[in-house]
């Protein structure tokens, strides 16, 4: 089953609060509403993931648009799954998921970042990440 995380449903209604604010505080944009009929759902049932067979087309669309603005690839260059590595040092996914990143289906390549961003223990989330702070701290 390919699902959507309630994380990403959050994401997406904030980027549209941000992007088509409310008027007056009351009315929502159609994007927003769209999103909180799912994210609503999908509080009272107290669930993580929402399947994305089903899913309402404009709540999709809307979290399409949002989907659009995020990093695509957690590629940073270094892959050692060409090395042999079934998990690649550099981003953190597996042999299968670089292979087939172009065919994955945009909920699914967010399952990948979900995943590899809770491992944090690529070089994307360590070394790079580390060295990142660093210049940000010396400028």
């Amino acid at each position: 089953m390919t699902a959507l995380h309630i994380t990403d449903i959050e994401a997406a209604i904030n980027y549209w609060r941000d992007r088509a604010p409310s008027p007056d505080g009351v009315l929502l944009s159609a994007e927003v509403r769209a999103l909180a009929e799912v994210y609503a759902l999908m509080i009272h049932a107290r669930a993580q993931e929402v399947s994305t067979q089903g899913f309402p087309a404009h709540a999709m669309a809307a979290w399409l648009a949002w989907y659009d603005t995020t990093p695509d690839t957690p590629c940073i260059a270094i892959c050692s799954t060409s090395q042999g590595d079934e998990k690649c040092k550099g981003c953190g996914r597996s042999f299968d998921e670089v292979q087939l990143w172009t065919a994955l289906e945009p909920a699914e390549k967010r399952a990948v970042w979900r995943r590899i961003t809770a491992e944090g223990d690529s070089w994307r989330f360590t070394r790079y990440a580390e060295r990142a702070m660093e210049k940000r701290c010396v400028t």
